[in-house]
């Protein structure tokens, strides 16, 4: 009788066995068809108004058997879509903590202190790109998120990218009584032309510029030092074969600078291959080396990539243009000036704006190197001028930034 027993204990034991296993599996799998299916009937809904995240978003650490969701294209939205998780945003676990009583943190401005995240996610880098991350992702369109590209071709790139050893992109100054960052964010426009602003703009602990960043020649006006060169594929490669006749033969490559990418569509990924595997890129920039256009001077300790997280909350939350509610609403992004001043925003405390579009532009030359020749400042269709007018108009008069002005 007892070997009756034990025969049938054992039987029914194998079979809550086998229940246990086919019940896990079978969670899994309705658990990852569900995260997909809910991630498809997200339907796009009114504008993102109201922010929703109080709480920091991380990614999950967990693949469940998960697949990319199908292709979402442009082309099926007659304006920007906006989903459920518009404004869901990574975010740092280990955000930059200012001790300087003059952060622009430190502000009064309720609308600018309602939208700012101190410690949104900056930089994307290989451990990012899961298949959950990519299918939240793949709903915004470049270069806010992934829309019509290919899981694993941006992941081969992603995966390339070091992960920085800090997230806090320049460090207080050594001897610093106030514990403060101040930086001078530096663009193109051609108001600096003529206005011997060199020495202020170098006098600061750190000197932001982008795309045709040319000095030589032009000190006196804009000064000589660069700290963070931000750019994309695009402005660097184009920028050295345009504006030669300028000086501009190199991009800067001051000792210990830091270089910023702007992944702003596909060919940024192509580019990255190339740069960080050293060796001629593929796609939109075949044959050519990435790694030539440093000179030697790129070192992947000193190489940043923006998430995309970071440029798409720039947009919503401080550059919601009217230009995302018609039909060519794929086509508008800030300028790379527009992220760069909001990089050293969340890098610095006190940040002052030199050659950023004004009130009374047409006063000016497009560009400040122009001194001979000068051409009218050009609004190119994919950005909002009149918007960049209007928002660093506003953050100056906010005490938030100080923008440089003539009158």
């Amino acid at each position: 009788m007892q070997k009756a027993w034990g025969a049938v204990s054992l039987i029914l034991t194998l079979c809550a066995l086998i229940y246990l296993v086919l019940w896990i599996n079978l969670s899994e799998h309705f658990y990852s068809k569900t995260i997909i299916i809910s991630a498809l009937i997200l339907s796009p809904h009114g504008n993102t108004s109201l922010y929703k995240t109080e709480k920091p978003f991380h990614p999950t650490e967990r693949e469940l058997n998960i697949t990319p969701i199908p292709v979402l294209y442009k082309k099926n939205f007659t304006k920007l879509p906006v989903w459920d998780f518009e404004d869901v945003y990574l975010r740092d676990n280990q955000p930059r903590k200012p001790t300087c009583p003059k952060s622009f943190q430190t502000t009064e401005d309720h609308e600018f202190k309602e939208a700012v995240l101190p410690d949104i996610q900056l930089w994307l880098y290989k451990g990012h790109l899961n298949i959950t991350e990519w299918n939240r992702l793949a709903h915004f369109n470049n270069p806010f998120g992934f829309m019509e590209y290919n899981y694993n071709e941006v992941k081969r790139a992603v995966d390339l990218i070091p992960k920085p050893k800090s997230s806090i992109l320049l460090p207080v100054p050594e001897g610093s009584k106030d514990g403060c960052i101040r930086c001078a964010v530096v663009g193109c426009g051609g108001i600096l032309n003529d206005s011997k602003m060199g020495k202020e703009i170098d006098s600061h602990d750190y000197v932001f510029r982008v795309n045709g960043a040319v000095t030589q020649g032009y000190e006196e006006d804009v000064g000589n030092r660069t700290s963070v060169y931000v750019h994309t594929a695009f402005s660097l490669h184009s920028n050295i074969r345009s504006l030669k006749k300028y000086g501009f033969n190199n991009i800067p490559q001051d000792e210990g600078i830091k270089y910023v990418l702007i992944p702003e569509g596909m060919r940024d990924f192509d580019w990255l291959q190339g740069l960080l595997q050293g060796k001629v890129a593929n796609g939109s920039y075949k044959g050519v080396s990435p790694l030539k256009f440093f000179n030697g001077h790129f070192n992947e300790s000193r190489f940043y990539v923006l998430h995309p997280d970071f440029l798409r909350y720039v947009r919503n939350r401080f550059m919601p243009s009217k230009q995302l509610k018609g039909i060519y609403w794929a086509m508008f992004r800030p300028t790379n000036g527009a992220f760069a001043l909001f990089l050293a925003m969340h890098t610095c405390d006190i940040v002052d704006a030199y050659g950023y579009i004004t009130e009374d532009h047409h006063k000016y030359s497009n560009y400040y190197y122009e001194k001979f020749k000068k051409t009218r400042v050009i609004f190119y269709i994919n950005h909002d001028y009149g918007l960049e007018i209007k928002t660093w108009k506003k953050l100056h008069d906010s005490g938030i930034i100080r923008l440089f002005q003539r009158h």
